[in-house]
C-alpha cells in the first residue's frame, strides 16, 4: 500500500478508515454510518483503489433545520495499491455501517523461503540444508 488521499470540495466529506496487514491480505476498514449500501462503490483501475458512497437526507417541506451537522453527498476516498497486491480477488462487505475491503497479496509477492545452492569443487550443485531453529 503506498499512498491514501481524501477527495473532498468541502468539509466534512473525510471517510475515516483504518488498514492494516494480516497474515496474506491487507482489510481496510472505512466508517460509513446512515449509508445506502446501494450508493456504496468499490473499484480499482491502473494501481489505484477508489470507494465512494453517498448519503442523503429525506427532503421534508415545512422542516426548519436547528443544526444540521451530519454531511449529505457524496464522500470520495482513493489508496494507492502496489504491484504486491492481488486486485483480481479483491471483496468488499457493508455490515453495521463499516465498509470493508479485503486486499490479497499477489501470490509472488507472499513471503518465501529462498533455498541456497551450494556448488561443490566438482561443480555440481547441492542444497544446503538447514537445521529447524
Amino acid at each position: 500500500m503506498l499512498g491514501v488521499s481524501s477527495g473532498s470540495d468541502r468539509a466534512p466529506r473525510f471517510m475515516p478508515m483504518d488498514l492494516y496487514k494480516v497474515d496474506d491480505h491487507y482489510v481496510l476498514s472505512a466508517d460509513l454510518p446512515g449509508i445506502d449500501p446501494g450508493s456504496i462503490d468499490v473499484d480499482v483501475d491502473r494501481g489505484t483503489l477508489t470507494l465512494t458512497a453517498h448519503r442523503s437526507v429525506p427532503e421534508s417541506s415545512g422542516v426548519q433545520w436547528i443544526s444540521s451537522e451530519r454531511f449529505a453527498g457524496t464522500y470520495r476516498r482513493q489508496v494507492s495499491l502496489g504491484d504486491g497486491v492481488d486486485t483480481e480477488r479483491i471483496s468488499a462487505s457493508y455490515d453495521n455501517g463499516v465498509l470493508s475491503v479485503t486486499i490479497p497479496l499477489a501470490e509472488r509477492a507472499k513471503p518465501r523461503k529462498i533455498d541456497i545452492a551450494r556448488t561443490e569443487s566438482t561443480g555440481e550443485q547441492k542444497s544446503i540444508e538447514h537445521e529447524p531453529a
